[in-house]
């Protein structure tokens, strides 16, 4: 595997998430695979369980690793072929990802949506320039129209907690006071479309994904019907797509316990981190059925199946 752009570099789902389940038995076994080699992890915008995940399956691997915060100590990037760089910007990324590809073996990157223009972050300006001049394997830790690793854990989780044939899962729009990207959404319901579940969406009209993601997955306007009988009850904010980065902060989608009573005890996934009493309340998110902090735990298998197959195919 060159690089992990999106869930279409996944070529064999069912497989990937045996490996990955078998990876926390024995985190430690391929720690040679990586001895001697670095990856390094670029972030254009702050993380925790993404950077320390990714940290933690590169050291289990035995990989050193390099992490830099382009937000306060890399040099602003240009992305544009043949502009005249008399502005703000002080590198392209052409150099730059040159460079970096002489101090590393393996580069992970996370850069968010901006949110302005549709086109702009569809485009993964950022992700698909440094493949384009980077020389080594490209890994995408967030990217502004998809999460992949985050989807790969969220495929484990739902995996290791399914108790019936055919899941249904429910994707649940929550509100939130910040516009957010749609890029956990997007790479979750990419991902279940794979997997043998049931898969609804639900969110108020107007904070549609694009066409091209959601494809034939039904999409319910009505929460509390879409929860019925539900297995997993998947909580994300995201702002609108049509109406490019419109927020959305109807407190009538807050995930309370009196809508999980119309599930069928479904486990409740979040992929953090979570506005406590925005998104949803206190007694759903400390109730025996979050699983958050379980799947947050996959976070590092996830990475580190992802981080072996391309050490392995080297």
């Amino acid at each position: 595997m060159k690089n992990y752009f999106s869930i279409k570099d996944i070529d064999a789902l069912e497989t990937w998430i045996d490996e990955a389940i078998a990876l926390k038995k024995e985190p430690l076994a391929n720690k040679m695979l990586g001895v001697d080699k670095t990856i390094g992890l670029l972030f254009f915008n702050p993380s925790l369980r993404t950077r320390l995940s990714t940290q933690k399956a590169a050291i289990n691997l035995g990989m050193n690793v390099i992490v830099m915060n382009f937000t306060g100590e890399g040099w602003s990037l240009e992305y544009n072929d043949g502009v005249i760089m008399d502005q703000g910007n002080s590198e392209h990324v052409k150099e730059a990802a040159q460079v970096i590809s002489q101090y590393c073996d393996v580069l992970a990157i996370r850069a968010f949506a901006q949110l302005k223009n549709k086109e702009d972050d569809y485009s993964e300006q950022v992700l698909q320039s440094f493949i384009k001049y980077a020389t080594i394997p490209v890994i995408n830790m967030e990217s502004a129209a998809g999460h992949p690793l985050q989807a790969l854990t969220d495929a484990i989780t739902i995996t290791e907690h399914t108790s019936v044939k055919k899941p249904k899962v429910v994707l649940s729009w929550a509100p939130h006071p910040k516009a957010l990207p749609q890029a956990v959404a997007n790479s979750f319901v990419e991902i279940m479309q794979i997997m043998d579940v049931d898969l609804v969406i639900t969110h108020p009209e107007g904070f549609e994904l694009a066409d091209e993601i959601t494809k034939e997955t039904p999409i319910d306007h009505n929460q509390e019907r879409a929860f019925e009988n539900a297995d997993f009850i998947y909580v994300k904010n995201w702002s609108s797509y049509s109406e490019y980065g419109k927020v959305g902060n109807d407190e009538s989608w807050k995930i309370t316990s009196a809508k999980m009573k119309k599930t069928n005890n479904a486990k409740l996934m979040h992929c953090l981190p979570v506005r406590r009493n925005v998104v949803l309340d206190d007694a759903v998110l400390d109730s025996k059925n979050a699983i958050v902090i379980e799947q947050a735990n996959n976070r590092t298998y996830a990475a580190q199946l992802v981080l072996q197959k391309i050490l392995e195919s080297r």
